[in-house]
């Protein structure tokens, strides 16, 4: 199937964006990232050419949540511990037995553990990166090697485009909704850079993913917050003014859905005459953006979606109260309104970055959310009929050191970066629960069997959206890239 790119035309309707999609349809200023593409003329969703056949998922899977842990979740602290290995090595926690025969995990994922049965853990994952924003890179868009002209300090045109970026691209919306977005942040860098390879990249800057901010940059900005709102070096926090903004989808006061319309209709007439002046103008995508907007709104199942004074107590306590168990939730809400690709980052300013005072900082306050909330969405997924269909993956963009060890001036140790190991996790979408593929070496530190490579785990996650393998994309050079750079991850069903 062959993608190839809208010509750009040069009329920006970035004033169209905050004017029209903000100021007739009352959307907050906080989420304007949602429509950015906007100024592109191509709608989400919308493949990089004329109209295609919509693509039917390959076996059980449909959808696709990719939960992303920046920072670097530890594979000795979590799903691959070597309680064998020396204690410099082992570290302080210990492994306990879960509901799959043979399979162990960290004590500290309690909760998970009673899911081992639903869920394939891959603890072969490698990559040759060390650098937080390469590895993001990598994992992001699962391609190992680092475009030409890479800056690890900022995103480029020249980036490889996102996994999000690219189902975006080629799938079908459903219900005038994006086919793909991310949620709740754009990553960050703790010093606040963006982080490469979330974005369109050679793509093009009209298929940068939907956005839905939620949880503003912070520098002191770590961990699930409010409940587990924490510092790698000062421990926990208490205020430093946070706050998990949900998308306001109301409609302003006074205004009713039909008046919307009329609004709608009026912005129609305004526009007529500067159609006429740029037939060139892509205004079918552009009219599937204000549809997705105008979507948003009237459509109460969406709208809910977002409204977490809807959910009931009980659910709040199972997924916690915090933003992770919020984005989470929200993500679960998405897929029932047919959202097919949804990246959730639990933990932005790279919270997994466990340099120092690793085991407390994981046993307080980031285990514990991740936990409850993974295995609670993991539960209703299963309940709602939605696992089936549903390829859960929770991965980071490395792994970390074997061997322990202390920051000048730190008072408690941890481990650095490592991209040699990582394990991922795999659930649902027709994956056979209780298996492990792959192995790493006594310490953690290199793969002992079945290496499996950033491109598996992008062909697994493509191949569970029902995106033929023969599948293209196009540059705005019009130049085809192959979509798949390997196979599906082997074992997993």
């Amino acid at each position: 199937m062959d993608m190839k790119p809208r010509p750009p035309h040069g009329l920006s309707r970035r004033h169209a964006i905050q004017a029209g999609a903000v100021g007739l349809l009352g959307l907050g200023m906080n989420h304007l990232s949602a429509f950015e593409a906007l100024g592109s003329g191509v709608a989400p969703g919308t493949a990089a050419g004329n109209a295609r056949t919509p693509l039917q998922p390959a076996g059980k899977a449909r959808s696709v949540v990719y939960i992303f842990l920046s920072g670097g979740l530890a594979q000795q602290e979590s799903f691959d511990m070597k309680p064998e290995a020396p204690m410099e090595f082992r570290g302080e926690f210990q492994p306990i037995s879960t509901s799959a025969d043979g399979i162990q995990i960290c004590e500290h994922l309690p909760l998970l553990a009673r899911q081992a049965h639903k869920y394939a853990l891959v603890r072969s994952l490698t990559h040759s990166q060390n650098d937080h924003s390469a590895a993001h890179h990598i994992m992001l868009t699962g391609r190992s090697e680092m475009p030409v002209g890479f800056d690890r300090n900022k995103p480029k045109d020249t980036d490889h485009p996102g996994i999000v970026a690219l189902a975006g691209s080629l799938l079908p919306p459903k219900n005038n909704l994006p086919p793909a977005l991310i949620l709740p942040d754009r990553l960050q860098h703790r010093e606040g850079r963006l982080i490469p390879g979330q974005f369109g990249g050679q793509l093009g800057k009209q298929h940068d993913p939907w956005f839905l901010e939620m949880s503003p940059y912070h520098p002191l900005h770590y961990g699930a917050y409010p409940e587990y709102l924490f510092h790698h070096e000062k421990g926990p926090l208490t205020d430093t003014n946070l706050l998990f903004k949900a998308p306001h989808l109301s409609l302003p006061q006074g205004l009713s859905a039909e008046r919307l319309i009329d609004r709608v209709s009026l912005r129609e007439t305004l526009e007529s005459q500067s159609r006429m002046l740029a037939q060139s103008i892509e205004d079918a995508s552009f009219d599937r953006y204000r549809e997705a907007a105008v979507s948003l709104i009237t459509n109460g199942s969406v709208r809910d979606a977002f409204d977490l004074s809807l959910v009931p107590p009980a659910t709040l306590e199972r997924y916690g109260n915090n933003s992770f168990g919020w984005s989470l939730l929200m993500a679960r809400r998405l897929l029932e309104n047919g959202v097919r690709m949804i990246q959730v980052n639990l933990g932005n300013n790279e919270s997994w970055d466990t340099h120092q005072a690793a085991f407390p900082n994981l046993k307080d306050f980031l285990l514990p959310p991740m936990d409850r909330s993974v295995s609670a969405f993991i539960e209703d997924l299963e309940a709602s009929g939605l696992l089936s269909e549903t390829l859960v993956v929770m991965g980071s963009e490395f792994g970390r050191t074997p061997k322990i060890s202390t920051l000048p001036g730190a008072k408690l140790p941890g481990r650095d970066h490592w991209g040699a190991a990582q394990t991922v996790l795999l659930a649902g979408g027709g994956v056979r629960g209780g298996t492990v593929i792959g192995s790493t070496d006594a310490k953690g530190a290199y793969p002992t069997s079945a290496p499996q490579t950033p491109e598996n785990l992008a062909a697994t996650i493509y191949q569970a959206l029902g995106i033929p393998h023969t599948m293209e994309w196009h540059d705005p050079l019009q130049r085809p890239h192959s979509l798949y750079s390997a196979q599906p991850i082997p074992g997993l069903t």
